[in-house]
């Protein structure tokens, strides 16, 4: 067995712990959330044609679950997707694979082409950790250009922020019955603002929207769906208000609060996936 080889197993074994990390066929096809939760933790986004791929034995692979193969797979690179440094012509990383519906052994043909998601093994350049065990995809234009599309927001001056939890929530009356406005404070990385803001007016439907600055702009629209704003939110924030968020609220206040917390939890819809999260 290769140097090479043996250093990429030990790297695949730390990073990925195989009984609790099972790896079943995705039921459907890829949402985006599914794509921005790979890509978002994924240091490199690569297009790959298979060179070879080399099924290991029971002795190189050893605790993998039944019904799933590893395959020690060489690719050379297509298109560098993300990865700052670049990548050498040609890369290795390890991927178990399920058997098929119909317990056929899973495979890997020369030529195939994917997508990788992935992280660089220290010191060996040309050796790629997958973040997740199904962070190899079948290769398709669609896929590819949908993947672009979150890096690219992601990696904008102004992108949305991951959000860590909520803060704060207030609501004040406005001068006339049926009239309010309520704000709800988000806590985020780099401890970013961003607010919630609901504004409800007499013989009008109640708007709500995003502030990603200190500024409220009342004319916004909501996150439009498939966007990393919109992911942020929909992925991440809870069905309910927590209680310390309502803990400044009087009882009329925090109902007004609630309701208006639900009329952006289903402005934003159910935030799908498909894949299990690792």
């Amino acid at each position: 067995m290769s140097l090479r080889f043996c250093a990429a197993a030990a790297a695949f074994a730390i990073a990925q712990p195989l009984e609790s990390q099972p790896l079943p066929a995705p039921p459907a096809p890829l949402t985006y959330a599914d794509l921005a939760d790979l890509a978002l933790a994924a240091p490199i986004a690569v297009h790959l044609r298979i060179r070879d791929a080399d099924t290991l034995g029971a002795d190189e692979a050893p605790n993998l679950p039944a019904g799933r193969r590893r395959f020690l797979v060489r690719a050379e690179v297509v298109t560098l997707i993300r990865g700052a440094g670049g990548l050498p012509a040609e890369v290795s990383y390890l991927v178990d694979l399920a058997n098929d519906s119909r317990g056929r052994a899973a495979r890997l043909r020369d030529r195939d082409e994917v997508l990788v998601l992935a992280s660089r093994v220290p010191d060996r350049p040309a050796e790629l950790r997958l973040v997740a065990p199904d962070a190899q995809l079948p290769y398709a234009p669609g896929t590819a250009e949908r993947l672009r599309a979150i890096l690219r927001e992601s990696s904008a001056a102004d992108a949305a922020p991951r959000l860590t939890g909520i803060g704060r929530a207030f609501h004040v009356d406005g001068s006339l019955p049926g009239e309010g406005e309520t704000q709800i404070f988000l806590q985020a990385a780099g401890d970013r603002p961003i607010s919630l803001n609901i504004l409800r007016r007499p013989g009008e439907q109640p708007r709500w929207s995003v502030a990603l600055s200190e500024i409220v702009d009342e004319a916004a629209a909501p996150p439009a769906p498939e966007t990393l704003l919109w992911y942020r939110l929909a992925c991440t924030l809870p069905p309910r208000l927590p209680p310390q968020s309502l803990s400044e609220a009087g009882p009329e206040e925090t109902q007004a609060i609630q309701a208006d917390y639900r009329l952006v939890i289903e402005g934003l819809g159910p935030c799908a996936r498909t894949r299990a999260r690792r």
